[in-house]
């Protein structure tokens, strides 16, 4: 029987309790729990609560260092490198955000660059941040597990590197792209399997080229690069430059350094991630630009269809309508999940989530 959905009040607080038991401080407790129950309140399941027993693994065995000193230690007037002391990903990235904004309300523009970071969630919270601000978010990661070959190759050497972009509109949703450079995120592999679901074919092959639809046997193969197999190198080669970018560039791990932390609890990832504000009114009237969104929005909306299509969408307009329906309904917990937060609850001695 499948658990009643939780409300994001409820989901905040159980997190925000569960980090403050883990030995985070209050504030940074509660900056985490809002970035991981906004995850699953637009629907990215794979992103949110379902990764608070994995986060407490880690903190107990050391991985993650719950008193972080955050700070910049490279800086220009448009740039900066913040080392997140291996803090939560969520802190690290909020501060980034934070200095990149202010950066381009200066210069025009903001480009923040991590090292020691940690998994942060969906990459369209970081991008979306610029947005309260007239600016354009860009966001761009390393990936916390290889699960991509080169293509055409077998040794595991690249991570799904999502890249994220906010654009701001006037009357109409701003436009938020929000994606892995594999034709799946592997977080969407793990949201399958704690739901008894198979992933459809196309996701994985196994090293011998078949596909590869059991989740539960997802260690046995790879995932397929954008693309799929018939165009995968230009997914392989987004991923690697968005892997430069957002990892070599800052002195983060990239290729083999990256440590899977599915599997270690205990070593230091030394995540990178990088963060861009372009503040619109360096280039022209902001509500020019807005305008301007509105109506391409409205044309791609209004054009032509295909036969058998209903609508025609831009990036985010999903997310906003989930962020709606489980704002007033709720937020579905997998059956599995609730057993697993349950579990955790005991375990730290706080109330349960359901």
């Amino acid at each position: 029987m499948s658990a009643p959905p939780v409300s994001f009040d409820r989901l905040k607080a159980f997190i925000h309790d569960a980090m403050v038991h883990l030995g985070l401080p209050d504030g940074d407790a509660m900056t985490v729990a809002g970035l991981m129950a906004q995850a699953d309140l637009q629907g990215s399941d794979g992103h949110g609560v379902s990764r608070l027993p994995q986060y407490a693994r880690r903190i107990k065995a050391g991985g993650f260092n719950v008193r972080p000193d955050i700070r910049v230690v490279r800086e220009f007037p448009s740039t900066a490198l913040v080392n997140g002391d291996n803090g939560m990903g969520h802190l690290v990235m909020s501060r980034a955000a934070a200095i990149a904004i202010e950066k381009a309300r200066v210069t025009g523009i903001g480009w923040v660059s991590s090292q020691f970071s940690n998994h942060a969630g969906p990459a369209s919270l970081y991008a979306t941040m610029p947005l309260a601000h007239d600016m354009i978010g860009l966001y761009f990661a390393v990936g916390n597990a290889n699960h991509l070959p080169p293509w055409g190759g077998l040794d595991m050497l690249l991570s799904t590197n999502p890249i994220a972009a906010a654009i701001p509109a006037g009357e109409e949703k701003p436009i938020v792209l929000d994606m892995a450079t594999t034709v799946a995120a592997y977080g969407k592999v793990k949201t399958k399997a704690l739901r008894g679901e198979m992933m459809p074919e196309g996701w994985m092959i196994d090293r011998s080229g078949k596909p590869l639809t059991d989740p539960k046997r997802a260690e046995e193969g790879m995932l397929l690069p954008l693309g799929g197999m018939e165009a995968g190198y230009k997914g392989y080669g987004l991923a690697m430059i968005i892997g430069l970018l957002a990892g070599t560039l800052g002195g983060a791990a990239m290729g083999k350094d990256v440590i899977d932390f599915n599997h270690d609890d205990d070593s230091v990832t030394n995540t990178g991630q990088a963060i861009c504000a372009i503040n619109i009114a360096a280039f022209g009237e902001v509500a020019t630009f807005k305008a301007a969104v509105d109506t391409l929005v409205r044309d791609f909306r209004n054009s032509e269809r295909i036969p058998g299509v209903d609508r025609i969408s831009v990036p985010g307009e999903r997310s906003a309508e989930a962020r709606i329906v489980r704002g007033r309904d709720g937020i579905p917990i997998a059956p599995a999940l609730m057993r697993s937060l349950d579990q955790l609850a005991g375990e730290l001695g706080i109330a349960k989530l359901g």
